[in-house]
Parts: structure tokens; C-alpha cells; sequence
């Protein structure tokens, strides 16, 4: 390792940082931990041939600079989030253990496999029939009977299928969990209004479990923890004001309907 480093000029010492860093951008947008953003990006950059990897991280941007015998190279990237995916994450980290190992061999290799990442999509109705069906699964644990899992399983499906639609068009995820909670407490206060079951009451509660922010919330609290709290308290304000955006959505569809709290 360090005859290779020995041997990196200026212009390899820019492409490293250059595929370094793509990396650290594609895990930030894919939802990972700081933590992790940082080791597996500083990793990377050792086992390319650098010397040292220092990086900040922002909830908008990296800044990261390499380090290589007395030569400074420091690039921005801005952050665009595409949604959570745990295969991006892993086909990097893939990536940095392939390259520790010795089998890329050098910064081509890397920027080869980092361009044939694509992240895995379910088919949308498959998602849609899924999220229904766990929702569901929900109301009976809460005591419900099987009405009121019917009336859970089609209003969280709908609300899951009106959630695709808004993302599709690329609106704001406050309107998205607004519109989706509105959408899904409407349809679930049916069953309060025509008595559907002994606990109708709880399909209301059940149906919006989709949207509960849990992803954002646990890197939150793992990021304060462990140092980062820039990146931290970015991700608790997200995961909070969703949290409002769906309560918002779901109190205008209680005064629409009439349907007021989850109690019995």
C-alpha cells in the first residue's frame, strides 16, 4: 500500500477524491448513517492509495479533502436524496471490501462498479398490496376484528397507492404525508360512521402507520450519539415535521368527517 501511495500524482490523486466522494454522495442520498458514510469513504480512499480522508457532512453537501504526500485536494457534493435503500448501502460497502482485498485493482475499477449501482425497486402494486396487508396486521394486534381489518387494509392500501402518486410528480414530502394521511383517515372513519366492527375506532389509528418516520428518527438518535449532531438534529426535524405534516392531514380529515379522536 504504501509503494502505491508513493506513486500517486496530482491528476490520480483528483480522480480518487473524484470516485471517493461519489461514494460518500450515493450513501448520503441512499439514507446512511453518518457513522458509516464516513468510515466506508475514508476506507475507500486508503485502499485507493491516499494517505488520509478527512470530510465533513452536512444534510445538504460533503466536503471532503484527501490528503497524499504534502498534496491537498479538497471537492463539495451536494446531496440528492432519492429515498432509503439498504442495497445501495450495501453494494458499496461491497465495493470498499473488494478493494481493500486487492481485487479492483485500481480507481477505474471503482468508478466502473459505482456507476453500475442502480437502486432496486419493488413493483408499486406489490408495495401498495403489502403496505395494506401490514397495516391490517396492526389493527388486529390492536384488538380489531376482521371488519375492521378490511376497512385498515383498503384505506392504508389507498393511502399507500395517493403516497406513490405524489412522489411520482415530485411534490414537497410535507404535502405528500399531508394528502396521505388525509386520504387515509377519511376512508378508515368510515367505519366509525357505519359501525363496522366492535372497535371501529382503530382502523384510524392502524391505517397511518405508514407513515411513521421511523428510518429517519434511529439515524437521528445513532448520529447524536456518536458525534454527529449537525447531521443529528437535521434528521429529527425532518422525522418531525412529517410527523406534523401527517397529523395536520389527519385532524383536516376528522373535522371533514365529523370523526373525532381513537378512543371508543
Amino acid at each position: 500500500m504504501s509503494q502505491t501511495r508513493a506513486i500517486l500524482n496530482r491528476d490520480a490523486q483528483t480522480e480518487v477524491t473524484r470516485v471517493i466522494v461519489k461514494a460518500a454522495q450515493m450513501l448520503a442520498s441512499c439514507g446512511a448513517e453518518s457513522r458509516i458514510i464516513e468510515q466506508t469513504t475514508t476506507r475507500l480512499g486508503l485502499a485507493l492509495g491516499v494517505e488520509s480522508v478527512e470530510m465533513a457532512i452536512t444534510p445538504s453537501a460533503i466536503i471532503l479533502t484527501t490528503l497524499n504526500h504534502g498534496s491537498c485536494i479538497t471537492t463539495t457534493r451536494r446531496i440528492h436524496e432519492f429515498g432509503i435503500h439498504m442495497g445501495v448501502l450495501c453494494a458499496i460497502q461491497r465495493i470498499c471490501v473488494l478493494t481493500e482485498r486487492g481485487l479492483l485493482e485500481n480507481v477505474n475499477d471503482v468508478r466502473k462498479h459505482l456507476d453500475e449501482i442502480r437502486p432496486y425497486r419493488y413493483n408499486r402494486y406489490l408495495v401498495v398490496l403489502m403496505i395494506g396487508l401490514s397495516c391490517g396486521s396492526f389493527s388486529l394486534l390492536f384488538g380489531g376484528d376482521w371488519p375492521v381489518y378490511g376497512v385498515t387494509c383498503f384505506a392504508s392500501a389507498v393511502a399507500m397507492w395517493v403516497r406513490q402518486q405524489f412522489a411520482h410528480h415530485h411534490f414537497s414530502p410535507l404535502l405528500n404525508f399531508a394528502g396521505t394521511a388525509f386520504v387515509a383517515t377519511v376512508l378508515a372513519s368510515s367505519a366509525i360512521m357505519f359501525g363496522w366492527g366492535e372497535k371501529p375506532e382503530l382502523a384510524m389509528a392502524a391505517c397511518v402507520l405508514l407513515l411513521v418516520p421511523g428510518f429517519p428518527l434511529i439515524n437521528a438518535v445513532f448520529d447524536v450519539v456518536k458525534g454527529y449532531y449537525n447531521m443529528g438534529l437535521a434528521r429529527w426535524l425532518t422525522a418531525t415535521m412529517l410527523t406534523l405534516s401527517a397529523t395536520t392531514g389527519i385532524v383536516l380529515a376528522m373535522k371533514l368527517t365529523g370523526v373525532w379522536g381513537w378512543q371508543p
